[in-house]
């Protein structure tokens, strides 16, 4: 940048530490939440596993799905655990969603030893509700998944799971009854419209379109319910996992990008509007530290009524809160 000769020396600092400030503010506008410290309160005999998939039930209580030992837990807003189970259910515990009844449905990604390739439908209770898939089969068909990482529940009850978190696999959604009725599935493995690869977690919008974060094509897709391509999205970076909230602001957890995956873009939670697009806000990760291990693989996220965000990270194998920065 240059100035004109005759511009006092006095006035170009005016204009630098204005500039500054102004670079500050948009800096802070830009990442208005803070991590909340000592949540939440894990006994001592619970450790964390990969934190891959966290909800949020109708009464405030947060829903985590980690890959330890027992793999489902529940903990009230205050961060108290409240119950906990599914010990050996499940190969690798994946998405997770509660549905309008408070029903919790999850997917088991991998398969071993005749477990796996499955989604689940249980009760708050951890009573099974219904199985989609066959334990231990993996392959793309009407009753069988190949790496199934979410899932997703229309108000009328219809079941929408993405799936094809295997090598090799056709990336697809697939949709069902509400009584688990195979219905059809669409995509495949690609880069055009419609095609996926590596579709990582699914959400809907107050409309009912589908939101697919097709992670490794570094943008979110978007679907009616019958499989008609209706947008693509990459201004939310390489997404990992996807939420929107019932005022359809929509949070994307990005913990891939970098100058090969994904150039241009830096890791982070972005959160806007799923009506438009419109970007909002940017809480930065930082970059993954070997000794330190942290902020790799930020995946599940979701949000309370309250507006504070909570998101699970698989490497560092933790649940962090977010609050605004103006709350105390």
């Amino acid at each position: 940048m240059s100035f004109p000769r005759h511009v006092p020396i006095t006035r170009i600092a005016a204009l630098l530490v204005a500039m500054i400030v102004s670079a500050v503010v948009l800096f802070a506008q830009s990442n208005p939440y803070r991590a909340v410290e000592g949540w939440p309160q894990l006994p001592a005999n619970i450790k964390w596993g990969a934190v891959i998939s966290v909800d949020c039930d109708a009464k405030g209580n947060i829903w985590v799905f980690h890959r330890n030992q027992p793999p489902i837990l529940k903990f009230d807003p205050s961060g108290k655990l409240l119950t906990s189970f599914g010990t050996d259910m499940f190969v690798q515990p994946h998405g997770m969603t509660i549905d309008r009844e408070g029903n919790l449905w999850v997917t088991d990604a991998q398969d071993k030893d005749g477990k796996g390739q499955q989604v689940f439908k249980l009760s708050p209770e951890g009573k099974v509700l219904m199985k989609l898939g066959k334990a231990g089969v993996a392959k793309e068909g009407p009753d069988t998944f190949n790496g199934p990482t979410d899932v997703v529940i229309a108000p009328n009850g219809e079941i929408f799971v993405s799936d094809g978190h295997v090598a090799n696999s056709n990336g697809r959604v697939v949709k069902f009854s509400k009584d688990g009725t195979f219905i059809k599935s669409w995509g495949k493995k690609g880069t055009g419209p419609g095609e996926m690869d590596t579709p990582h977690s699914i959400a809907m919008d107050s409309r009912g379109r589908l939101f697919v974060a097709d992670r490794a094509n570094s943008r979110i897709q978007i679907f009616d319910q019958d499989g008609r391509f209706l947008d693509q999205w990459k201004q939310f970076g390489r997404p990992s996992g996807v939420f929107i909230d019932k005022k359809d602001n929509i949070y994307v957890a990005d913990s891939q990008s970098n100058a090969t995956l994904n150039p241009g873009f830096k890791r982070g939670l972005r959160f806007g509007s799923a009506k438009d697009g419109k970007l909002t806000a940017l809480i930065p990760f930082a970059e993954p530290d070997p000794d330190k291990n942290n902020n790799a693989g930020m995946e599940g996220v979701t949000a309370d009524a309250m507006g504070n965000i909570y998101v699970g990270e698989t490497t560092g194998m933790i649940l962090i809160k977010y609050a605004k920065s103006t709350d105390r």
